[in-house]
């Protein structure tokens, strides 16, 4: 396949990317009389190569850069990368590791020995061994889960690998490539302000421990044992970032209800009997343990009996275990000493004494919806209130064999629930009453369960009242915290917590919630919150699902741990044992954007910048001068003055963040975060508070999820090199708008390559053949009235449409819209007088403006090089506009709609029945005449039918149908005296309308349009006979059609065509057939017959040449007679002009007239005979 056009773009791109960068296009300075925008994306983590999906984000950002460049805006968009936290420091150690292990280079197993390896704990073996969960995966894939091909992958060279064993490698490695894929792509990002992050880069590490001591110093950092999601091979919380799996996912908390085992104890635990034996059921009901009449495990999930705190021993899953032993339920923090192991046969019919319980003993009893990645392992049985304990113990109470097959007896499982909880509606026994209602046979019924089980849970939460105990007659939501609370403290119960789902840390082990000493900032707390809130309710969020997310993050987020052992980062200033984690460091680092390129020379802080200052200058002191409003210049300090207000004046001018484009992921933890660090840091400058935030969903790469193992992701360099990058940045525009995940549609991508190429072709074509264009009459045609329309609309929608951050619908409005409207002026304008020169010129300027943001270097090429303009587009001004004009645009689509309609019906008129009555329909001839009816104004009935649907329209309502049922509308019609008349058309009438406002809106409501429709054919008859290859056409009012049934539903909107093959009136049905016959060599222009009639002029005679042949739409044509009209054909040599010897050119205005059978034609003076020529221009 041919890659030319997709090649000619790439070389404009690589053009003007060094010219801008020779310009320094991007660079952004202070300038106080000009209005900034700040933009900022997130930085991308540097252990590895970008992506698509990074684009799709970045795209966004700098879309948005771009138009406000336009809009006269003094744009910074700076960039910088990511490097604080776990992943490169994991993946150096695994590198390490692979070297030490297989050598160097490395000889891995075979690819049929390969295995992926999940790393879990193995306690019982060695606490701090793990073993190898093994699936199929890695043999797939051919072994990309060693780190080792996995950097091989990335294009590295074999030579060059094992230096990043050294995590250093990393920092210097990863950032210059993805510089230079940005560069490729055309991102317009402020390069100077460009940092790495760590203590490696000591002027930014300098700012994050002025952040942090702020942050201390402000009472945000709290110090204590906490819950937190924990990897145990890394010895430390693992947060969003540091997971390969689980981002966003927090712990849960159970209460942990212990059920004392009694004798005699099942055969495997017998070398226990004397000790205090637990089965621990994991709970988030405490409140109904009232009830319980048994306890359920299943039969062959494996349970482990554990050393527990106050020599007791606990029996659940190995998994609980794991967690418990992180939550100082065990002796040794960390350690699970296990005792037996057994499955859930084994422990069925034991007897257990539960606490709170009426019963002295109840026993342990099989159930199939156990699982063991859930939970203890354990479920305590409560039938009065939960439907899957009622319909599990229904179950064995009526199942004979199910009983025997576990070796239940009939004594097991003779207990009925206990009413413990009266719910309104459901009575005593909630679960019973809503398991019959719903008709649950059995525990295989999960569907009826699962509906059963949102019944109770809900509203039993709600509305339930205790009825025993010592809360009895109080409400089940305020006593369930005290009964919990109560029962841990008696020791009959635990606090129990695990992740709400699976998490694997980056170095490869499922994750656990342990309860750790830790730094951790006290998100959540009131007055903090208080102020993120108010923050919140000024910030621009785009989408109302967004802020809707950040209130729900807000209502649950609470303490965060701020501090790790394990990764790169900063050292907390006042407890260096401990780094800065990575979702910590990054939350105001905006800020240090101002003045980076003042502080730092290179990227990675290595030397002094602009202003020659030393890292060792920054104190603390010194960062508040420039970023707190009250603070006094630092005393003592080695910074001249005028250095230290040179970076206030940075800050104070870029700050706050104008918008911030990022995923929607981050919602629940950076985002927030980032809120709450700038209300901390600035609580007394609402005034440096982010003003809006721009989430997206994830990019689906033609809609499949990108992902390693289906090998589908494309990384940024491939995609510059695949489709260039204006055409990635098209796709990429394209990909979607919304919150919902995006596709980036590789077919689309190629496509729109070939947009662009044609677009290049089309204006450069253009503006070389603009004196050939029409220069009289500007904007004296119906054509070019709507084409200015339309180009009013485009700058006006589109406008809207970038200011909303919508890129998909500002393609559609400023691209694909606007080049349809460029080829209906195109169509319009050939039947008519042609294109004029400014109109188009005025659209093309236009169009490479608006498309600039997109696809800026096609758009700065057709500016400097075609249009020749002064200067970048990228500088270049939003064009002005005038307010859309509603009617004319209404007008034009009418007309562009009726002549479609107008061609189906020509065409059903020459296509009859294949047969009537079982004879054949003779065809009709092709008609050369067309009457339109019209009509301005609804008959009475159908006038009043419109009112009462305007009524009862109600488009936001919810519903899919903005209008009351038929029934109901009908009722209303029937009681007016012009609607009841005509009840057999009324509905009709009705469904039409409602069709009519699904298409176009409310406006399809009105009683009359906005324009006049007559007037619209009549100015657009040459137009409208091209399109259909007809020779007359008729506009004519509704009433002047002396059929009147024929005309009877007809309506504003809703002409009527008749197709006739009408005689000529006496005055002029006598004609000629002439050929003519095109002369010029090498053309595809050949001869056409065409019937003259009397009258005609020779502009007639042209349009109907135009009409014979569509390829002559746009052509100027000019016709020529022979000076003899007998011998004319015969072609005579000569030296100058030799194609037109013995010929003579027509005039348009000539008129064509009839002389007599024998004669002929003639214009003027002059026998025209019946040949004569033309030439296409």
């Amino acid at each position: 396949m041919s890659t030319a056009k997709r090649d000619f773009l790439s070389s404009i791109e690589k053009k003007y990317q060094k010219l801008w960068e020779s310009e320094k296009i991007f660079e952004a300075s202070v300038n106080e009389s000009q209005p900034k925008y700040f933009i900022n994306v997130p930085y991308p983590y540097m252990n590895g190569r970008l992506h698509l999906g990074h684009c799709f984000t970045y795209s966004k950002g700098e879309f948005v850069a771009g138009y406000q460049r336009l809009k006269g805006k003094n744009v910074l968009f700076p960039f910088a990368f990511h490097c604080t936290g776990m992943p490169i420091k994991a993946c150096a150690d695994k590198l390490k590791y692979e070297m030490e292990t297989f050598g160097c280079p490395p000889k891995f197993p075979t690819a049929v020995q390969q295995e992926e390896e999940v790393e879990t704990a193995n306690f019982e073996k060695d606490p701090a061994a793990f073993e190898k969960k093994k699936t199929k995966l890695e043999a797939k894939t051919g072994g990309e889960k060693y780190q080792w091909n996995l950097m091989k992958g990335m294009g590295i060279p074999e030579s060059e690998i094992p230096s990043f064993s050294n995590p250093d490698k990393w920092l210097y490695y990863f950032p210059p490539h993805c510089q230079n894929d940005l560069k490729a792509m055309g991102l317009s990002a402020d390069w100077r302000r460009g940092f790495i992050t760590t203590d490696v880069n000591p002027y930014y590490d300098s700012f994050v421990r002025w952040h942090f001591t702020t942050l201390k110093a402000r009472n945000k950092i709290k110090f204590g044992k906490r819950y937190c999601i924990f990897s145990p091979k890394d010895g430390q919380p693992c947060m969003d970032h540091d997971r390969q799996k689980g981002e966003g996912v927090g712990p849960q908390e159970y209460t942990g209800i212990k059920m004392r085992l009694l004798s005699p104890f099942p055969v495997t635990l017998k070398h226990l009997e004397g000790k205090d034996v637990f089965l621990v059921a994991a709970t988030l009901r405490p409140e109904t343990m009232y009830g319980q009449t048994n306890c359920f495990v299943k039969d062959d999930i494996k349970y482990v009996a554990f050393e527990a705190c106050n020599n007791e021993v606990f029996i659940t899953t190995r998994r609980a275990a794991q967690n418990m032993a992180y939550q100082d339920l065990t002796p040794e923090f960390g350690k699970v000493n296990v005792l037996a192991e057994l499955t859930g046969l084994e422990l069925m019919g034991s007897a257990i004494r539960p606490p709170q319980t009426s019963f002295d003993k109840v026993y342990v009893l099989p159930m199939m919806g156990v699982k063991d990645n859930k939970g203890t392992g354990i479920v305590t049985s409560v039938p009065s209130d939960a439907p899957d304990d009622y319909a599990t113990l229904m179950d064995l109470k009526n199942k004979q064999a199910l009983r025997e097959k576990y070796g239940i007896t009939d004594d097991m499982v003779a207990f009925d629930p206990v009413p413990i909880i009266t719910v309104p509606g459901f009575g005593d026994l909630c679960a019973v009453t809503v398991c019959k209602d719903l008709k649950v046979n059995s525990q295989n019924d999960k569907d009826k369960l699962l509906l059963a089980k949102e019944k109770c849970y809900m509203k039993g939460f709600n509305e339930g009242v205790m009825l025993i105990g010592p809360y009895k007659g109080r409400n089940v939501k305020e006593v369930k915290p005290i009964i919990k609370e109560e029962m841990i403290a008696a020791r009959t119960a635990l606090r129990y917590q695990e992740p709400e789902k699976l998490v694997m840390s980056r170095s490869g082990q499922e994750c656990v919630v342990a309860l750790c000493d830790q730094w951790f900032l006290e998100y959540g707390e009131p007055a903090w919150r208080q102020t993120t809130g108010k923050c919140l309710q000024n910030l621009e969020t785009y989408y109302e699902d967004t802020r809707q997310h950040f209130e729900r993050t807000l209502d649950w987020l609470h303490e965060h741990a701020c501090s790790r052992s394990y990764g790169l980062g900063t050292r907390l200033p006042w407890d260096e044992q401990w780094l800065v984690e990575s979702l910590s460091d990054s939350t105001i680092y905006m800020a240090y954007y101002t003045v980076a390129h003042l502080l730092q020379g290179d990227v990675a802080g290595g030397k002094p910048g602009l202003l020659g200052i030393t890292p060792e200058q920054m104190t603390h002191e010194v960062w508040d001068f420039i970023f707190m409003k009250e603070a006094p210049p630092p005393p003592s300090c080695s910074i001249p003055v005028e250095h230290l207000k040179q970076l206030r004046q940075e800050f104070r001018y870029w700050y706050p963040i104008d918008m911030r484009s990022s995923g929607k992921d981050l919602v629940p933890n950076h985002l927030t975060y980032w809120l709450y660090n700038h209300t901390a840091i600035w609580n007394d400058e609402p005034d440096r508070w982010p003003r809006s935030v721009r989430a997206n969903g994830h990019l689906l790469l033609d809609n499949e999820k990108m992902s390693k193992s289906l090998g589908n992701i494309i990384s940024l360099a491939q995609g510059v090199e695949m489709f260039s990058a204006d055409g990635m940045r098209l796709a990429l525009a394209d990909a979607g708008d919304v919150l919902e995940d995006a596709n980036f549609n590789t077919a689309q991508a190629n496509a729109g390559i070939l947009r662009l190429h044609t677009l290049v072709e089309w204006i450069t074509e253009t503006v070389e053949g603009l004196e050939e264009l029409r220069d009289r009459n500007y904007g004296g045609t119906f054509y070019d009235k709507v084409f200015l329309n339309d180009i009013n609309r485009a700058l006006a929608e589109t406008d809207r449409n970038y200011g909303n951050t919508m890129f998909r619908e500002g393609l559609k409005s400023g691209f694909f819209e606007f080049l349809s409207a460029r080829d209906r002026y195109r169509e319009l304008a050939a039947a008519g007088e042609g294109m004029h020169r400014d109109i188009i010129l005025k659209y093309i300027r236009a169009q490479v403006i608006i498309l600039a943001p997109i696809c800026p270097h096609m758009c700065d090429y057709l500016w400097r090089e075609v249009l020749k303009e002064e200067g970048s587009v990228l500088r270049a001004s939003w064009p002005a506009y005038d307010t859309p004009d509603v009617a004319l645009l209404k007008a034009a689509d009418h007309l562009m709609e009726m002549t479609h309609d107008f061609r189906i019906k020509l065409k059903t008129y020459l296509t009859p029945p294949k047969k009537k009555g079982g004879k054949v329909i003779v065809p009709h001839e092709h008609p050369n005449h067309m009457t339109i009816f019209v009509a301005k104004d609804y008959p009475a009935w159908q006038e009043k039918t419109l009112d009462v649907l305007k009524a009862n329209y109600t488009p936001d309502n919810g519903a899919s149908e903005p209008f009351p049922s038929n029934p109901e509308l009908l009722k209303q019609l029937k009681e007016i005296p012009e609607v009841k008349a005509m009840m057999k058309k009324v509905m009709p009438f009705v469904s039409f309308v409602k069709g009519q406002v699904r298409e176009k809106g409310a406006s399809a409501l009105d009683s009359h349009l906005p324009f006049s429709e007559f007037d619209v054919f009549t100015e657009n008859q040459e137009y409208i006979l091209r399109s259909l290859d007809l020779d007359s056409l008729t506009v004519c009012e509704k009433n002047e059609c002396p059929e009147e049934k024929l005309v009877v539903d007809v309506c504003p909107g809703k002409p009527l065509c008749k197709f006739e093959k009408r005689e000529l009136d006496p005055v002029d049905k006598t004609s000629v057939l002439v050929t003519l016959t095109n002369i010029q060599p090498c053309t595809p222009f050949f001869q056409r017959s065409i019937r003259i009639y009397d009258t005609d002029t020779v502009e007639d005679v042209v349009r109907r040449l135009k009409r014979s042949d569509r390829r002559l739409k746009t052509r100027d044509v000019a016709l020529y007679r022979y000076v003899e009209p007998v011998k004319g054909p015969r072609q005579l040599l000569a030296f100058d002009q030799p194609m037109l010897w013995n010929k003579r050119k027509l005039e348009l205005r000539d008129k064509i007239e009839y002389l007599s059978e024998d004669e002929g034609l003639k214009t003027g003076i002059y026998r025209l005979g019946e040949n004569l020529c033309y030439l296409v221009l």
